[in-house]
């Protein structure tokens, strides 16, 4: 394979010489020896101090691989007892200990009069470290098991849902197709059942998100913050910008993005012959067409797949082509899978695996070359040494995933017809219309929540309301009241992955600038697409984004410029 590598100049041996190829590191005893061996270690100079790091990466990684694959094992299977069992043990009694012992490297490398003398390749890598000892509390550690293990309580509760529809029972990804339906009849069926089968849990997910704020309040108070916001901009290592320019971001959204969605919707309900449009008129196309249909089956999806790449570069086709190999993919919905899609790396065996829930919808497609942008991520970085490289700050991460959604607009022949193209292009633009405001909707969100830990769920529901009033699109709720205010709950990343959404915002922006890059010249674009992802995380955000040819900019500016271009592209596209 072609991959465009950095290099990588060290003194530091092979990490495969302290680490066992065939460790178990599911199991405490068998990893504890080697972290307190690199606890024991000497560091007498500066080679000393990158041996450590070389080693201590691969260690690391084998444990990351070890709760990855049990995670895999458990999303995939929520209704499988011993899978949950697994992974719970691990989170329980493993994963602590190796918090606490993960401190205590931190702390020894940081301080360590010999971290100094290191050069500049080491710099994010030392930064980022600082913070962590900085706000490390070992009593914050059973808190942050607690918290897992209600998220793990959410994925099963969700992976257990189905709807009665049409003589059988469906999953929630799959009742999503009659989303699509020309008769509007079936489609406000099909959506009611879909809120009836959410709303029957509000009340257990409402009672682990109350946990959960509550537990995440104690950890920021724990280690010295006013809330939680605050405390996860330095735990997730946002050096390069503030809760301020989050605010701006949300501002623009409001101004710029809002107007040119509810415009797209008021044409939409001109288009369906409606005065107003309800929730279940946002995904039917507004001639009556049939809904695209880009695959039928698993099979199918990974083989248009792959020659969609390749005919866009072969050494992101070749990339994709291994991952057909290996379990590297578990693609169709099925009833006791988690909700929703996410593609994990295995650390230790350098492998990436793609999550989804495949039904056969346009979604799915965007879904799978979305993931696939993460994998290439992955694939690009995996020869680098220091495991903490291989993983790139969420907000170029996903620069990866959401420009190839763009890039792959001109070979969606492979799925499609031209007018079928046509039609998909169309509806990948409005979507980042109707995206960008609904992370504005999360972000502050979750701003309020956090910085308001004591509101009562009739003042989440309220600020909730008040959110989806001013970034939400022109839809009509009349009558259907109590599914608004608990509509919050399917968004996943509030319960799991809490302040992770942002990035999309910040991310979709970078990805619009590739691509204004790409209809010049794709083959210049793609190059610069591999380079900066080869970088991994071994740079300050700025510094990968400038690799793209872009800049860290998601202000009102920047992003008026690029709404401006959807816009005109949305005008010389048919409805």
């Amino acid at each position: 394979m072609n991959r465009m590598t950095q290099s990588h100049t060290t003194t530091a041996n092979s990490p495969d010489d302290f680490v066992p190829p065939d460790l178990d590191a599911t199991v405490w005893v068998n990893v504890e020896p080697l972290y307190q061996a690199l606890l024991d270690r000497t560091l007498s100079c500066a080679g000393c101090l990158e041996q450590l790091l070389a080693d201590r990466s691969e260690l690391d990684a084998a444990c990351s691989e070890a709760i990855t694959n049990l995670h895999i094992q458990m999303t995939c299977h929520t209704d499988d007892e011993l899978a949950k069992k697994a992974y719970l043990d691990f989170v329980c009694s493993v994963l602590p200990k190796l918090k606490e012992v993960g401190f205590e490297l931190d702390a020894k490398i940081v301080r360590s009069p010999h971290a100094a003398t290191l050069c500049r390749r080491y710099e994010v890598l030392l930064r980022d470290l600082k913070a962590d000892v900085e706000i490390f509390r070992p009593e914050n550690i059973p808190l942050q098991t607690q918290d897992t293990t209600l998220d793990q309580q959410h994925d099963e509760i969700c992976g257990a849902m189905t709807v009665a529809f049409r003589s059988r029972q469906h999953t929630l990804p799959e009742m999503a197709k009659y989303l699509e339906e020309a008769d509007r009849a079936t489609r406000e069926a099909a959506w009611r059942g879909i809120w009836e089968r959410r709303i029957a849990d509000s009340e257990r997910l409402s009672e682990i998100f109350d946990r959960m704020i509550e537990l995440r309040a104690e950890i920021a108070n724990n280690a010295g913050f006013n809330n939680y916001r605050d405390y996860m901009f330095t735990c997730r290592h946002r050096f390069d910008y503030t809760p301020a320019d989050c605010v701006a971001f949300h501002r623009a959204a409001e101004t710029i993005c809002v107007p040119l969605m509810r415009a797209l919707n008021a044409r939409r309900a001109e288009a369906l012959g409606v005065d107003e449009l309800r929730p279940w008129d946002l995904d039917v196309d507004v001639k009556g067409r049939p809904p695209l249909r880009p695959f039928d089956g698993s099979g199918e999806l990974i083989g248009k797949t792959s020659r969609l790449f390749w005919r866009m570069d072969p050494a992101l086709g070749e990339m994709f082509d291994s991952l057909t190999a290996g379990g590297c993919l578990d693609l169709e919905s099925r009833k006791g899978k988690a909700p929703g899609g996410y593609q994990a790396y295995r650390d230790r065996s350098r492998k990436p695996f793609i999550f989804m829930n495949a039904v056969g919808l346009h979604r799915d497609l965007q879904t799978m070359v979305h993931e696939a942008g993460h994998a290439f991520h992955s694939i690009l970085c995996q020869d680098e040494p220091l495991l903490a490289y291989r993983h790139a700050p969420i907000e170029f991460a996903e620069v990866a995933s959401m420009s190839m959604e763009l890039m792959a607009l001109p070979y969606l022949g492979e799925f499609y017809t031209e007018a079928e193209v046509a039609r998909a292009r169309r509806q990948r633009l409005e979507s980042i219309a109707t995206l960008l405001p609904w992370i504005a909707t999360i972000d502050a969100f979750q701003h309020w929540i956090y910085q308001n830990p004591g509101h009562s769920r009739a003042q989440r529901a309220g600020h909730w309301i008040e959110l989806n009033d001013r970034y939400g699109p022109s839809v009509s709720w009349e009558g259907l009241e109590n599914y608004r205010t608990m509509s919050w709950q399917r968004q996943g990343h509030l319960f799991g992955v809490p302040f992770y959404y942002i990035e999309y915002g910040i991310a979709q922006l970078g990805a619009l600038g590739l691509w204004l890059r790409y209809r010049e010249d794709r083959a210049a674009a793609i190059e610069c697409y591999k380079r900066a992802l080869a970088l991994g995380g071994s740079r300050p955000l700025p510094e990968l984004f400038e690799a793209a040819g872009l800049s860290l900019d998601f202000g009102p500016e920047t992003t008026k410029r690029l709404m401006d271009m959807i816009k005109r592209e949305l005008e010389e596209l048919p409805l």
